[in-house]
């Protein structure tokens, strides 16, 4: 398959204050091109051409690094756009809040494990809610990495390279997970993820 830039799912201000437009231009339009440019590339004339993007990520993790390092953040990248709306936290829906609770004993615990997760994570990476084994869980990953890679199903990412928050949190890393999970959050996009990993 060729990769190709998505449009944003809403307009580049639409994020604000929590992140701005400067941001998205930069985040979306350059980083999240350039994971497409390089990836597309990379797969030429190898034996990834033609797979699925869940494939390609999964068959050159730790075999081919220009191809999972492009792939891995095209996958993230997907979804991360998805994973926030304008207006988003707020209520988590049912189903999905049950589970958080039944797996961390409150939504309050799982949003503390998820800042520590991304605050921990030295370098660039990812803090990551999945799922493995029926359970919700909180990891964190390097670089391009997601839990698909780890035997485990994402189904919420935060990208805490400094490139997705340092423009408007400078190096308040924490401040910037927590406004992430407070005010941007699409808990209806999550609880969508979670639904197809737990049939899966």
């Amino acid at each position: 398959m060729t990769f190709t830039l998505p449009d944003l799912p809403y307009a580049h201000d639409a994020l604000q204050p929590f992140m701005s437009k400067e941001t998205l231009e930069f985040h979306h339009d350059k980083h999240h091109q350039a994971y497409v440019t390089n990836g597309n590339n990379a797969i030429k004339g190898t034996e990834f051409e033609g797979k699925s993007l869940e494939e390609i990520v999964k068959a050159s993790h730790g075999k081919n690094p220009a191809v999972f390092n492009n792939a891995g953040q095209h996958y993230n990248h997907l979804h991360f756009w998805k994973w926030m709306k304008p207006n988003g936290g707020g209520a988590i829906p049912g189903a999905l809040e049950k589970a958080i609770i039944d797996s961390f004993g409150s939504v309050e615990k799982m949003k503390e494990d998820f800042v520590a997760a991304g605050v921990g994570q030295f370098g660039s990476g990812w803090a990551w809610l999945e799922v493995k084994g029926g359970k919700i869980a909180v990891s964190k990953t390097p670089n391009g990495e997601s839990p698909l890679v780890n035997g485990a199903s994402p189904i919420l990412g935060c990208d805490v390279w400094e490139h997705s928050y340092y423009i408007d949190y400078r190096n308040r890393r924490p401040d910037y997970l927590k406004a992430f999970l407070e005010s941007l959050v699409n808990w209806e996009y999550v609880a969508e993820m979670y639904d197809a990993a737990a049939k899966a």
